[in-house]
């Protein structure tokens, strides 16, 4: 698998799957590129290459103090993209992922990108404030982070559970899922996780949302606990000048696992 060093000398992992137009995959806040495998896989197999990283900080990515601003980050992605002299992209963020997205084509112009898709994003906006009175209070983010420090496998493992939309009698995301996720996320380095809360939660993406000036599509789960529905995908499909929003009945935060076959169509068809 390449490595990507980015402006600052961190090193990214990265897999580079398959021939054909390109996906982009940017994974979601606390996991890396694997979240990703069963879609990238599916998509290879029909036809497309698909190349997915480790944010930094994250799985197999250089773990460095500092440079988890958004800024930053979409500058990793620059990175990426130029040093694999990818054109014609399918830009795909998830989770926070969605925020890599939405700076890039605001800080370096969209290169390269044919069309970019926001998946269960935290665009365009989370934090509760005077402007953004239905946000997320910051409280909540506060208490995250008090809760990695304190006991960071813990809340991994109940976050987990509301990750995925994972009830008392519900058995449709397996115990050994659950614990992989789990897993994936503890690669990442505390500081990682904990600058990058302050960076999802508290990050304005609503000036990005001018930049998007390709085909977007929006997808998002109306029983999204964790980056709700409401003040999320139906924002940003509202706030995006040519985005198709398509909202997924009574899907979780973690629909990339959860309804990954209807995902897999979704994006393969709008990929061509």
């Amino acid at each position: 698998m390449p490595s990507i060093k980015t402006t600052d000398g961190a090193e990214l992992f990265v897999k580079d799957w398959g021939t054909g137009r390109p996906f982009v995959l940017i994974h979601g806040w606390p996991l890396n590129a694997d979240m990703w495998d069963h879609v990238a896989h599916e998509l290879v197999e029909k036809g497309f290459r698909v190349v997915a990283y480790d944010r930094r900080g994250f799985g197999r990515s250089s773990q460095p103090g500092e440079g988890y601003d958004y800024d930053t980050l979409s500058d990793d992605l620059a990175a990426v993209i130029d040093g694999l002299s990818l054109s014609d992209v399918t830009l795909v963020g998830f989770s926070m992922g969605g925020g890599e997205v939405a700076r890039y084509m605001s800080r370096h112009g969209g290169k390269g990108v044919a069309r970019a898709a926001l998946v269960s994003a935290v665009t365009p906006y989370l934090l509760k404030d005077d402007s953004n009175p239905d946000g997320v209070d910051g409280s909540t983010f506060d208490g995250f982070v008090a809760e990695l420090k304190k006991d960071r496998p813990g809340f991994l493992e109940t976050f987990g559970k509301q990750f995925y939309g994972v009830g008392m009698l519900d058995w449709s995301v397996s115990s050994a899922y659950l614990e992989w996720t789990k897993q994936m996320a503890l690669q990442a380095s505390l500081r990682a996780t904990i600058k990058c809360v302050d960076a999802f939660g508290r990050t304005d993406f609503r000036p990005d949302m001018k930049a998007f000036d390709v085909p977007t599509l929006v997808i998002h789960g109306t029983s999204d606990s964790t980056v709700p529905f409401d003040i999320a995908g139906k924002r940003a499909a509202a706030a995006i000048a040519r985005a198709e929003l398509k909202s997924y009945d009574g899907a979780p935060h973690g629909l990339h696992y959860t309804e990954q076959d209807r995902l897999i169509e979704d994006l393969a068809a709008f990929a061509r």
